[in-house]
């Protein structure tokens, strides 16, 4: 694999390295691994600008430590939002991740080595390929704070199905890794985590040495049926924007908290 990217500084954020053709992209985040809105403004931005270096054929998105994948929203920042413009704005964080995932004309391989929560089930539902361990649980957690999948549901949804989704939004509970498998969220599981990277290593060494035409292509193709994502997701994002401001999310933010 390339070295190793630099780690975050100790309040999370992204980095990235190219070599091989393999552009590694990686956020964190000390709070398991969740998303405040300038980490959500730095991903969005790595991923673009990745996607259109000419030195780059595979991105390989990955998350730091040995825990979660990614918590999802930071809770610190949902108790700050207070209105709806400021509401709207921290969610099309999210909007613009999914974008740039879906928008990169390079293939995205995720590595997921622990629990995708929320908004890290859109990252995973975003990528062109997933590979994961079998502790990665997954889970669509915004109903038990008074809010609801609206953001990541159209990626979530068109990779498990319309009836899964509806059942995962409103069952906030966990399902686990063999179920994403099962339902198209993962490609592949591995029984440890140095597994998943020896076969992390080799697939996305062959995947960089692949006619990058024929996958650009294969990516345009995929993601063909998306071209109203920019508009669909900003109206996602206003609805979850209002509905963080009701005191019943508030509570449950507050609650969650303690």
């Amino acid at each position: 694999m390339p070295e190793p990217i630099a780690a975050a500084s100790a309040a999370g954020g992204v980095s990235s390295h190219i070599a091989g053709g393999i552009a590694q992209v990686q956020f964190e985040h000390p709070k398991g691994n969740s998303l405040p809105a300038a980490l959500l403004r730095a991903l969005a931005d790595e991923i673009t600008g990745v996607g259109r270096n000419d030195d780059a054929r595979v991105v390989l998105l990955r998350s730091g430590g040995a825990g979660p994948f990614c918590g999802g929203a930071s809770f610190d920042e949902l108790r700050t939002i207070a209105d709806e413009t400021m509401g709207k704005e921290f969610f099309m964080g999210f909007a613009r991740v999914i974008l740039a995932m879906t928008r990169c004309p390079k293939p995205i391989v995720t590595r997921v080595q622990g629990k995708a929560v929320g908004g890290g089930l859109g990252i995973v539902a975003a990528s062109d390929y997933v590979m994961a361990a079998e502790t990665a649980s997954v889970r669509l957690s915004e109903l038990a704070v008074g809010i609801g999948p609206f953001v990541v549901g159209p990626a979530v949804e068109r990779k498990v199905g319309r009836a899964e989704f509806a059942a995962m939004a409103i069952d906030a509970d966990w399902r686990d890794a063999e179920w994403a498998e099962r339902h198209g969220l993962y490609a592949k599981l591995f029984d440890s985590v140095n597994a998943l990277d020896a076969a992390l290593e080799m697939f996305v060494r062959n995947l960089a040495e692949a006619n990058p035409e024929a996958v650009a292509q294969i990516k345009r193709m995929t993601w063909a049926d998306t071209a109203d994502w920019p508009r669909l997701l900003e109206e996602r994002a206003a609805t979850s924007g209002r509905l963080v401001l009701s005191h019943f999310t508030r509570d449950a933010i507050a609650a969650f908290k303690r």
